[in-house]
């Protein structure tokens, strides 16, 4: 048997017994030895050392077993035990740091002590309330380093000259902001004035310069000054969002003035140039501005007049589409007057849009309520459509308000009769039709939906004398009426 092998045999033997010793997690954990560091003395460690052949030798020596059972049982033992050399070699066998400088006994302690104090700087969880951790400190912020100076140096003089007009162009911008904004709207205008002075090519100064005389409501030099700066933009190939800016402030001014053509004009320029939401929001509300405008400035009584005598016109003539086409004209002119609306209702009975008619004659008597010639008509178109409980109303509004007025008179007594015929001479299918239009109305549907009119009807059942009571009231009996008038009720 080799000499080496004798020595690993005695150093796996010695490995074995070293772990009977107590656990690595059994070490003492005081002291200021790092976590986990009791565990590089294992039982797998052990192995590690017997099988290499630097430190194998060594485990045959009781005084360096000695010392590694003491670093197992108390791994803070190292820092006493680094200046002998075999604890060091080992050490490093179990570290694994081959070529690796090795600290001396002193410095590995005063790393050790450095961790140790970091670690007792950062409060654990699990320190007390009255410990709190130390906050760091906020670090200062950095001074903003100065913008460099351009490089001119390898520009010919007249590009030099240029680069320093511009420079100087943006500093009188700047001063022209700054006067603006503390409302010196004369000198604002020299500063921007000197900038385009300096440097032509930048659209920015022209629609500043545009901005003061929209801000001062002077909005034609607002707009003129607005189409140069567009001028300068596309001649310079500016950005599309600036050349769109300035159309739409020229589009503000216009709107000011009241051109909402223009102004209109101007907004979709500026959406050409560059899609934007407020533009468009803003060119939308102009449009509705414009079209109610256009409304009211295309009224005119005295052309409203002519219209409706051309409209009577081809009326008599029994032209009723030419009549239709007249009033409607008649109406744009004068949309407030109740007797145009009134013919307009007759032409469109003519042509068979009762509907239509209906609706004009609504219109008129909203305008004017007290316009007894349209309740008549108003009952004349109930009576086509076979509303007659309906038309019995109109008829009555209008007597209210002349008890002498032939139509309503006359009406009236038609409507009644064609009641009282219906109920007598109707077959069951044609009061099934008629109810069932009626039904249809909201107002039937009010009515039969009211509590006080389902008793009445009840009582005419089983208390004809509450019922005959009930129908002293106006009111009850005016529903009621509706009802029979409608076909809902019949009577013997």
């Amino acid at each position: 048997m080799f000499p080496e092998d004798k020595g690993l045999l005695s150093g796996i033997a010695a490995a074995k017994k070293a772990k009977l010793g107590p656990a690595p997690s059994s070490a003492p954990s005081g002291g200021g030895f790092p976590p986990g560091m009791g565990g590089l003395f294992g039982p797998d460690m052990m192995a590690k050392i017997a099988l290499d052949p630097k430190t194998r030798g060594y485990m045959s020596d009781p005084d360096f077993m000695a010392k590694i059972n003491t670093l197992q049982k108390d791994p803070n033992q190292l820092t006493t035990m680094l200046g002998d050399p075999r604890i060091m070699e080992v050490f490093q066998v179990i570290l694994g740091a081959q070529g690796m400088k090795m600290q001396t006994g002193d410095e590995f302690k005063e790393e050790q002590d450095a961790k140790m104090q970091d670690a007792s700087d950062s409060a654990p969880a699990s320190a007390p309330a009255s410990a709190p951790a130390k906050k760091p400190k906020p670090e200062p912020t950095p001074e903003p380093e100065p913008e460099p100076e351009e490089d001119l140096s390898n520009l010919t003089p007249e590009e030099r000259e240029i680069k320093e007009k511009q420079k100087a162009a943006v500093q009188a911008k700047e001063k022209g902001n700054t006067l603006y904004k503390s409302k010196k709207f004369t000198e604002a205008l020299a500063a921007y004035d000197e900038a385009i002075a300096l440097d032509p090519t930048n659209m920015t100064f022209v629609s500043n310069k545009a901005a003061v005389y929209f801000t001062t409501k002077k909005y034609d030099e607002c707009i003129a000054t607005c189409e140069q700066a567009v001028e300068v933009g596309q001649e310079h190939c500016a950005p599309f969002e600036d050349r769109a800016k300035a159309l739409t402030r020229a589009a503000k001014a216009y709107q000011k003035k009241g051109d909402l053509g223009k102004a209109i004009e101007m907004c979709q320029k500026s959406l050409l140039e560059n899609h934007d939401h407020a533009t468009k929001r803003l060119m939308k509300t102009m449009e509705l501005e414009k079209k109610k405008a256009d409304k009211l400035a295309y009224q005119d009584d005295d052309k409203a007049e002519e219209a409706k005598q051309e409209g009577n016109k081809f009326f008599r003539e029994k032209d009723f589409a030419k009549a239709v086409n007249c009033y409607e004209e008649a109406v744009k002119r004068a949309p407030k007057n109740a007797t145009i609306r009134n013919n307009l209702a007759a032409a469109l009975c003519k042509i068979m849009d009762f509907n239509g008619a209906k609706r004009e004659i609504e219109v008129a008597i909203d305008l004017d309520e007290k316009y007894v010639k349209a309740w008549a008509r108003k009952g004349d178109i109930e009576v086509i459509m076979k509303e007659n409980h309906k038309a019995m109303e109109s008829y009555k509004k209008g007597l209210a308000l002349d008890s002498t007025n032939a139509a309503c008179r006359e009406g009236l007594a038609k409507v009644t009769a064609m009641i009282n015929y219906g109920q007598a001479n109707m077959t069951e299918e044609e009061r099934k039709e008629r109810a069932a239009h009626a039904m249809a109305d909201p107002e039937i549907q009010s009515i039969l939906q009211d509590p006080v009119i389902n008793q009445v009807l009840k009582d005419f059942q089983e208390n004809p004398t509450a019922a005959n009571q009930a129908m002293t009231d106006p009111v009850v009996r005016g529903k009621i009426e509706k009802l029979i008038a409608a076909g809902i009720l019949q009577t013997a």
